[in-house]
């Protein structure tokens, strides 16, 4: 076939959905389970063992995610499982490819109001260009050589930040920090502790400030960030731009240098953390109240980021959340978090030796953001056939 040949995803594809309600994702389940949230959760029972590409079909704000896998799997019930019927004819990663210059595109054709809903009829009628095998094979090449990069990188920070966490436990759960042996253990209150230590409300610690909400003017368009687009300690929704005058009420946190910025919904793990190697971020983008965050000195920059993506803070703030239809912290019940905190000499030992793997994790980011950026601007031109291959 020829590059521009078009033809509609339903003749080549067969387009199905899940089964499974949303909820029924199990942590730490074998299986990788595939919902409309940007994040890929775990099950312990497959319905799927095949390639595919894995497209969310309801959002609220019409972002919906693309995926591919090859493998066991299971998929929410309106999450597409979009298959070639011919493997000689169309590669399952071709259209994968094909797919993501159409997610903007999906957002308009999408339909709802408080829930917006991409129907199968639009996948369907979908006209993407399917060039002979050879040409798919040599598109999927030069678009993974750029996706294997930006996996490689993730990667990285996934391990950094995984050390400064596992150290932070070592040190702070475990209380296996440098010098612990002539450190005494009491019991205070039921709770095991250095003798030297204090337990105390998390937000009377005097290095750690609450950041202010408000945005002050600016002229410029920034991109704004919900929750929802938010992985882990990464961006990785696309966010909206907006002006000052025009932006939406929870667009209210201009991000501060030296803070570190989490979800403050229950069941969530979700951190941001602004320092020297992302800085630049602080004046292009705005994130939703649904974060809050705490300032503090850079000496201190790694442990606040330690503490507050540590399994037991997230637990404190599972346990305080409130609410009927949406459960999470408010000022009140921020102020119940009790977290143990060290002698300060320790705090500033945790932050100097994790604070250069926070700043590597930034500059990762920033490269990825400059890779995805090139890629994006790259394949759509492969896709239409402008650029040769």
């Amino acid at each position: 076939m020829k590059i521009n040949q078009k033809v509609k995803l339903g003749d080549i594809c067969t387009i199905r959905t899940g089964k499974l309600d949303s909820n029924a994702a199990i942590e730490g389940g074998k299986y990788p389970f595939f919902t409309c949230a940007q994040e890929t959760f775990s099950i312990d029972k497959f319905v799927f063992d095949t390639e595919a590409v894995l497209l969310g079909g309801n959002n609220a704000n019409g972002i919906f995610p693309l995926k591919y896998y090859q493998g066991k799997f299971n998929a929410y019930q309106r999450t597409y499982v979009i298959e070639s019927k011919d493997g000689n004819k169309a590669l399952n990663k071709f259209i994968y490819f094909s797919l993501r210059p159409f997610l903007d595109y999906f957002k308009s054709a999408s339909i709802g109001a408080a829930t917006q809903y991409l129907t199968k009829p639009v996948l369907d009628n979908l006209k993407i260009n399917l060039p002979d095998i050879d040409t798919q094979r040599s598109i999927i090449d030069i678009v993974y050589a750029y996706d294997d990069l930006i996996d490689t990188n993730r990667r990285r920070i996934q391990l950094l930040e995984e050390a400064a966490r596992l150290l932070f436990r070592e040190w702070f759960v475990y209380f296996r920090f440098p010098g612990h042996e002539k450190v005494k253990i009491v019991d205070r209150d039921g709770r095991k502790m250095p003798s030297d230590w204090d337990y105390l409300p998390f937000t009377k610690i005097k290095i750690f400030k609450k950041a202010p909400l408000g945005v002050p003017v600016f002229t410029d368009i920034r991109q704004y960030y919900q929750t929802s687009e938010i992985d882990s300690t990464t961006i990785t929704g696309d966010g909206k731009e907006v002006d000052y005058e025009n932006r939406p009420s929870r667009a209210d946190i201009a991000p501060r240098i030296n803070t570190v910025y989490f979800a403050k919904m229950k069941d969530t793990d979700k951190v941001l953390y602004f320092n020297k190697g992302n800085s630049f971020l602080l004046e292009k983008i705005l994130l939703s109240t649904g974060m809050v965050g705490f300032t503090t000195d850079e000496k201190y920059l790694g442990f606040l980021f330690g503490l507050l993506k540590s399994y037991e803070f997230v637990q404190y703030k599972n346990n305080f959340a409130t609410g009927a239809t949406q459960v999470s912290l408010n000022n009140a019940s921020l102020k119940k978090i009790k977290v143990l905190f060290p002698k300060l000499n320790l705090v500033e030992l945790y932050s100097e030796i994790v604070n250069p793997l926070l700043e590597k994790c930034s500059l990762l980011r920033n490269q990825n953001q400059k890779l995805v950026q090139a890629r994006d601007l790259l394949l759509p031109r492969l896709m239409s056939g402008e650029i040769k291959v």
